[in-house]
């Protein structure tokens, strides 16, 4: 007699689901998600009010929810809400945490007890930081983010031709600037109020889910706030899941992502590795007639010569192998890019083998998406 095996619950896609973080990600489905980014409360452990030289109050994060009674219910936070979202992360997966000097050693510490493997912490530098009132401390002008994979096998996105084209060609670095969240940006209350202390700019999160997501991946934030995470996401194609116990903000989240349009998918493709592009051998060309055995190749230099083989090895000048061994030995070279280095010649004109490798990729590309 056939078992009835329940099945597994569907994901809650584009949602935002009330209550506590750690609950709410037990109940998701086990390796489900693709990326977490998680602003926890900083447990600022603020002693009284800030007010500015006119004496005038600072807002500050003095809210209930960023409020614990030691340092060790902080840490059993942590650590509870930490388990969880683990356990809900694809093996390939990565989380980002966000903290300020309050919790970010504790949180570091943290992840790499759970056995998060530590990627990168990138510092998030802030143009227009709150000054320090009280002038007994240096401007508090950063806070940090914490990049870590699932495991230390975990084979995690990182699209880096893309962050480096974002960077005018140079590769990124782990300091960011951006200003703080400020004017249209920032969400009001009913009073005219801010919304929340503590709102992130979507500039922020859309470098890190660029960096870190593919369209279509699913990002979950167990500290959704005003749903920054959400918003974004929605507009560069991937899905979401919101986690926020506060009513509030849960409806301020909602009216805000409702306003939200996902880009054109051509607008959401980025610069791809080339790595992660599908792998050519030349034996292909040779094996489709785009180039034909005893067919001639000449290196871009024009100095060297090489003629095709049948199995798609090469032979010229006494050496014999692969097209990057031969451009190697005729160079005296430790090593050689093959496809940059041999021509072949069509209409009298030198054409790069490469062209032909984009070719025969680009049939992929396209068969892949039918």
């Amino acid at each position: 007699m056939a078992r009835n095996i329940p099945e597994a619950p569907a994901l809650p896609l584009n949602t935002i689901m009330p209550g506590d973080s750690a609950d709410a990600m037990d109940s998701l489905p086990e390796c489900s998600v693709d990326l977490i980014f998680a602003d926890p409360p900083y447990n600022l452990q603020l002693r009284g009010n800030l007010h500015r030289p006119d004496n005038s109050r600072v807002d500050a994060v003095d809210d209930h929810w960023d409020q614990f009674e030691s340092l060790k219910a902080y840490d059993a936070f942590t650590r509870r809400w930490m388990r969880a979202a683990r356990r809900v992360l694809k093996p390939d997966g990565a989380i980002w945490v966000i903290g300020s000097y309050h919790n970010i050693f504790r949180v570091g510490a943290a992840l790499q007890d759970q056995g998060f493997w530590l990627l990168n912490d990138v510092v998030w530098r802030k143009t227009n930081p709150m000054p320090n009132f009280r002038g007994k401390r240096l401007t508090n002008a950063h806070e940090t983010m914490i990049w870590a994979s699932k495991s230390e096998s975990s084979r995690y996105t990182f699209n880096y031709e893309a962050m480096k084209a974002a960077n005018e060609g140079v590769q990124m670095r782990s300091d960011w600037t951006f200003p703080i969240c400020t004017g249209h940006e920032r969400l009001k209350n009913e009073r005219g109020e801010k919304a929340h202390p503590t709102q992130k700019p979507e500039a922020l999160l859309h470098r890190l889910l660029v960096a870190t997501t593919n369209p279509g991946d699913v990002v979950l934030d167990p500290f959704f706030g005003t749903g920054t995470t959400g918003a974004v996401a929605t507009m560069l194609g991937r899905n979401f899941i919101g986690i926020e116990r506060e009513a509030e903000y849960r409806e301020l989240a909602a009216q805000r992502i409702a306003r939200v349009r996902s880009l054109d998918p051509a607008a959401l493709e980025v610069t791809t590795s080339k790595r992660a592009e599908p792998r050519v051998a030349f034996g292909q060309l040779v094996e489709r007639g785009m180039l034909r055995p005893g067919e001639e190749l000449l290196s871009g230099n024009g100095r060297h010569s090489a003629r095709i083989r049948a199995d798609g090895t090469l032979a010229g000048d006494g050496f014999k192998g692969s097209i990057h061994q031969v451009g190697a030995a005729m160079e005296g070279a430790p090593s050689c890019n093959g496809w940059t280095y041999w021509h072949y010649r069509r209409e009298g004109k030198a054409v790069s083998i490469d062209t032909l490798r984009q070719q025969i990729r680009a049939e992929l590309a396209t068969s892949q998406i039918n």
